[in-house]
């Protein structure tokens, strides 16, 4: 597990006093994590003679982006909320904050009930064998995972802009075909109860001061193996959305929380394509979310062009033990960051914020195989996928957009514009030797250097 240095790090209100172009490295063998280079460049009227070049243009925009971050997961919120109180307030300022050692976390997924890293199965209404609670007299948002709200209010005291995007694992097991939390279908007769019910999540969590910004109506819909899951087919999807839970939403004066379908594999587009043909469904939705435990993230781009005006949000993408950083490092920066936002993801969202030495808490079924962003032991050990989206949190702000860059086999990139006026490349070399290469802007070369096997971002202001 590779430990965490310190680099200084202005803000991004102090940019105009650094050098032209700033740039932070993280290098497979871990010999840099997330560092700020001490020697920067700049833009020079030199020609690249014959260099590769990454030309960036902010005239040329795409989307919008909306944030970076980590699923909140129960098992997180417990191991976060164990630490010492002063321990746990500065690595929630440095996961929250973009100053200084801070990473910005932006945006943050929460699982409706138990998610498979709980440390068990729960409902918000959960009865005894054989009894129902059409009524949902007996839901109590605080009847698992009981850190998850506490951390919640102590990050958004930190941090009260950020996002959040929740969804169910399960529904509670007596509204289920099987009356169990793995597998089984929703009943048709509960579909309108199961409505009500995310609707009571949200508006309890409202009253907890935590306003949601999104749901997903099921995570992974087409797995029936994990636990807690349940399975529900596009159809099933479209007419539970268009029938019962869109208009609850509405009903219940919550229409500006944004829904999204889907929140499955890129192997899979069929399933979001069904959800939005039916024009009485859309008409609720936001857009789809995805995973990519099979397909290709270029899949989104299909979705984009299909649907438009429907947004797409990067949701869920876990490292396991049996990876190792390097690895893990280079495909996800290459596939799930650069490779979602460069096909239209608004967000993107590794799995699970923090795990402990064994990779717990998880349900008995669950996957015994996901390592945090962090590994909370006897010390916090800062793993790959933080360093994945810190490269991206710290400095594309929400609020900023992607825009126009050279695309290089070798130099896989993405850039954008953040509010404050700066620019931000992300590129990547993938390979296993040195590159050379310019970055042109506004008709100026800065010459860089990246090391193989190493992802860099890079920083400068917008002329």
């Amino acid at each position: 597990m590779a430990e965490k240095n310190y680099p200084y790090e202005p803000s991004l209100t102090d940019a105009e006093n650094t050098p032209s172009l700033a740039v932070w490295l993280t290098c497979a063998d871990q010999t840099r994590l997330f560092q700020r280079q001490t020697t920067a460049l700049d833009f020079v009227n030199v020609d690249a003679n014959g260099l590769p070049v990454i030309r960036v243009d902010t005239g040329q925009k795409y989307q919008a982006i909306e944030g970076f971050g980590f699923s909140l997961t129960g098992g997180s919120a417990m191991l976060i909320s164990r630490l010492p109180l002063a321990e746990k307030r500065a690595l929630l300022e440095e996961l929250f904050l973009p100053t200084r050692e801070g990473i910005g976390i932006s945006f943050l997924r929460l699982s409706i009930g138990a998610s498979d890293l709980s440390e068990g199965c729960f409902s918000y209404d959960d009865m005894p064998e054989g009894q129902s609670d059409f009524d949902l007299a007996d839901f109590d948002i605080e009847a698992g995972d009981i850190e998850v709200i506490p951390l919640l209010q102590d990050i958004l005291s930190i941090n009260p802009d950020i996002k959040i995007i929740a969804t169910a694992w399960s529904a509670p097991t007596w509204m289920k075909t099987n009356r169990s939390y793995i597998g089984g279908k929703l009943r048709p007769d509960c579909y309108a109860v199961y409505a009500a019910y995310l609707v009571k999540y949200l508006q309890a969590m409202r009253e907890k001061g935590i306003t949601l910004h999104a749901i997903t109506p099921q995570n992974e819909p087409l797995n029936q193996k994990n636990e807690p899951s349940m399975i529900m087919e596009a159809l099933e999807q479209a007419d539970f959305i268009k029938n019962h839970l869109g208009p609850a939403l509405q009903e219940a004066d919550l229409d500006e929380v944004e829904l999204f379908c889907w929140d499955h594999n890129c192997d899979v587009k069929e399933y979001p394509l069904a959800v939005f043909a039916d024009d009485d469904a859309r008409r609720y939705l936001s857009g789809s979310a995805w995973h990519l435990y099979g397909g290709d993230i270029s899949v989104l781009s299909e979705m984009h062009q299909a649907y438009p005006e429907m947004k797409l949000y990067f949701t869920e993408q876990w490292v396991g033990s049996d990876g190792e950083f390097g690895g893990d490092l280079l495909w996800h920066v290459k596939n799930v960051l650069i490779g979602s936002l460069n096909n239209w993801s608004r967000i993107v969202l590794e799995w699970n914020l923090a795990s402990d030495p064994f990779c717990g808490p998880h349900t008995p079924s669950g996957e015994a195989r996901c390592v945090g962003a962090l590994t909370l032991g006897e010390e916090i050990s800062r793993n790959v996928a933080y360093y994945v989206i810190a490269h991206a949190s710290k400095f594309v702000r929400p609020g900023s957009v992607r825009i126009y860059s050279d695309k290089h086999a070798s130099l896989p990139n993405v850039a954008f514009l953040t509010p404050a006026g700066h620019i931000v490349m992300i590129a990547l070399n993938n390979g296993a030797t040195l590159l050379a290469f310019a970055i042109q802007c506004n008709g100026k070369n800065a010459f860089a250097t990246l090391p193989a096997r190493t992802v860099a971002t890079y920083v400068w202001k917008a002329a």
